[in-house]
């Protein structure tokens, strides 16, 4: 249990991208993490892109950034809507500023992009949005997995088996 004690966010909102939520999700909560996933409305089921549905277990504006040892960013096209609420950027921001790990697959990219963080930082993601994370000042490469200081991306649910341990691996150090 080798995340035991620690708080882990995921944003959700709907079409986002069902194995790249649920896989870490699972994944952490075996290490010992607390896993806690918000979304705009914690009375609403959002569902994936493939239909899977997800309950938030807070909504985000009630979130304190604090509460958290890292974030994960899961892709689909939840991240588009999510970048647009200012509370999510904000949190995204201040966890990362704290040196905490901020992980992003996929289009999660488009958080980190939104808020502020990507400038000076070598990333991956899904090529749909490589000029996306370029004009924000991050220099792209097209590898599985990139951890880059405390943010830690990959492509797409393929990359899964290389993120989730990279993820597991720097909170444990933390």
């Amino acid at each position: 249990m080798e995340l035991a004690g620690k708080r882990i966010l995921f944003f959700v909102e709907d079409l986002y991208e069902d194995l790249e939520l649920w896989y870490p999700k699972i994944r952490l909560q075996e290490a010992g993490a607390e896993v806690i996933v918000a979304a705009p409305n914690v009375n609403k089921i959002y569902k994936g892109k493939n239909g899977y549905p997800c309950k938030a277990d807070m909504a985000i504006d009630q979130l304190q950034a604090g509460d958290f040892d890292g974030l994960i960013l899961s892709g689909g096209f939840a991240p588009d809507r999510l970048r647009r609420l200012p509370k999510v950027k904000e949190i995204t921001r201040v966890i990362f500023e704290a040196g905490k790990v901020v992980a992003h697959i996929c289009h999660g990219g488009w958080i980190a992009i939104s808020a502020g963080i990507v400038k000076g930082f070598t990333c991956t993601s899904t090529p749909g949005i490589k000029d996306d994370l370029e004009n924000a000042g991050a220099h792209w490469v097209d590898k599985p997995l990139v951890v880059d200081r405390n943010m830690i991306s990959s492509r797409r649910p393929d990359d899964l088996p290389l993120f989730c341990p990279a993820i597991i691996q720097a909170l444990a150090k933390r």
